[in-house]
């Protein structure tokens, strides 16, 4: 195991080391040919994710959209007005994410690792492309633009996307442990907090038999997440874990004001796009919120950050999203599909 200090410069992989031993040294700064033996990696943990990640595929357009196509005509103003927002805010998280992890994967040595940032990535394409195929089926292109600029524009997107972009930007710009770590913090904060009112508004309309369509094309997009946000938490761990001079106060101190942060920002955004919306209650919304903030923090291994937000209070949403069950009941369609299960005691199948 290779150990560095915090601020050491990351070395980039090379595409293939046949000095090297295949399996990796050390998570990041190691030594590894570049040739992926899944019988003989470090980490077991991270076969369990591939198996995860690769089980989740999904085509967007094999949605049919027609009765969103009709039904979102007959959305309120403020319903619309939300759905197009939180469309565009989702599209503000997804595009970015697929270019950091595929940087992030050329400073990590662990060929397994890699090959999980591979998945994820394009994972991230595909969610993207989902976004556009929702408002190509209910709008016409002008329309889609606008939802697009939308997204680009709005002051409190900017906002609360602004530390999550400004850890990438310095991850981007000074290839450390130390900044790589944070960046990666962020984006287990992207992944698994705010997608999350998002998702809860689709969800809502579903429940009321509105927008099914994109309702099931978030539930996979969802359970897409729940991977990678678990994927994410681990790889955190392993670095911190073969680097413990990145542990300490300095690291939990950064980690607890990014959370609390994002919930502060998330509260912003869910009074100001979800105000008013009939099945959504703010104070639900944000206990939520702050409920998932506890299960990441969790995974990451530090103490949760809100004592009263045990309990999901929301439970309502677990009807809708995938947790990874060995099988669940679609609830779009009177069918069976079956996925990977995770490990019982991993805890991540509760949303």
């Amino acid at each position: 195991m290779t150990t560095i200090s915090a601020t050491s410069r990351l070395d980039r992989i090379k595409i293939l080391e046949p000095l090297n031993p295949n399996r990796s040294t050390g998570i990041i700064n190691g030594k590894t040919s570049g040739i992926l033996n899944w019988n003989d990696i470090p980490y077991p943990s991270f076969y369990r994710a591939y198996k995860e990640l690769s089980t989740n595929y999904w085509i967007p357009d094999e949605v049919d959209m027609k009765g969103d196509a009709k039904q979102y005509g007959e959305l309120s103003g403020k319903e619309k007005y939300a759905f197009d927002a939180i469309i565009g805010l989702l599209a503000t998280l997804d595009s970015p994410q697929t270019r950091f992890i595929y940087n992030v994967a050329e400073y990590i040595t662990d060929p397994a690792a890699h090959a999980n940032a591979a998945i994820i990535g394009q994972q991230e394409v595909i969610h993207n492309e989902s976004y556009s195929y929702v408002l190509a089926s209910i709008a016409g292109l002008q329309d889609q633009n606008r939802v697009f600029e939308l997204a680009r524009t709005h002051p409190t997107i900017i906002k609360r996307n602004e530390p999550i972009m400004g850890a990438y930007n310095d991850f981007m710009t000074e290839k450390s442990a130390e900044t790589l770590v944070r960046a990666l913090i962020q984006s287990s904060i992207l992944e698994g907090i705010n997608f999350y009112s998002g998702f809860a508004y689709f969800y809502n309309l579903v429940r009321q038999n509105r927008m099914t369509g994109t309702g099931k094309i978030i539930s996979f997009i969802n359970r897409d997440e729940l991977a990678h946000s678990k994927f994410i938490s681990e790889l955190i761990r392993a670095i911190v874990g073969e680097n413990p001079e990145l542990q300490g106060d300095r690291l939990t101190e950064y980690t607890h004001k990014a959370f609390a942060h994002a919930i502060d920002l998330e509260t912003v955004w869910s009074s100001e796009v979800l105000d008013g919306i009939d099945g959504i209650d703010l104070d639900e919304m944000v206990g939520y919120v702050k409920y998932r903030a506890n299960k990441m923090a969790g995974m990451l291994g530090i103490d949760k950050l809100y004592s009263q937000s045990s309990d999901n209070v929301m439970p309502w949403i677990k009807a809708y999203a995938d947790n990874f069950t060995e099988t669940k009941t679609d609830f779009f369609e009177m069918r069976n599909a079956s996925y990977k299960k995770t490990n019982l005691d991993n805890g991540f199948d509760d949303l």
